[in-house]
């Protein structure tokens, strides 16, 4: 029943920085972790970063780790994926989904849902 709304997605340039937001409702937000995850065409969701329900603890893929930084503003419903030093292949749909297993540190497209509509990230010159 949790609906998840991603925006913040546009053109960028290489080595640019965009803020991308995830707005949830109809649940408990502060209950969930959650995730980013993106898809370029032709390729698998992958996994970009998660953050535990208070944000305390997060965890990145080793592609975006030390570039990406997600975070969330549990009074706001709301969870952000803060990418700086943007590369040509980080271009890609990128969705945000609530993680609704119990698997530690987990990765897998699986153990995520309620995924939102995504937003569109491109970086090129």
């Amino acid at each position: 029943q949790v609906q998840l709304v991603e925006s913040g997605g546009g053109l960028v340039q290489p080595g640019g920085s965009l803020r991308l937001s995830c707005a949830a409702s109809g649940g408990t937000f502060s209950g969930y972790a959650m995730g980013w995850f993106r898809q370029a065409p032709g390729k698998e969701r992958e996994f970009v970063a998660a953050a535990g329900r208070s944000g305390g603890i997060t965890y990145y893929a080793d592609s975006v780790k030390g570039r990406f930084i997600i975070s969330r503003d549990n009074a706001k419903n709301t969870v952000y994926l803060q990418m700086s030093s943007l590369k040509p292949e980080d271009t890609a749909v990128y969705y945000c989904a609530v993680k609704k297993s119990a698997s530690i540190l987990t990765r897998a497209l699986a153990d995520f849902g309620s995924w939102g509509q995504g937003t569109q990230v491109t970086v090129s010159s």
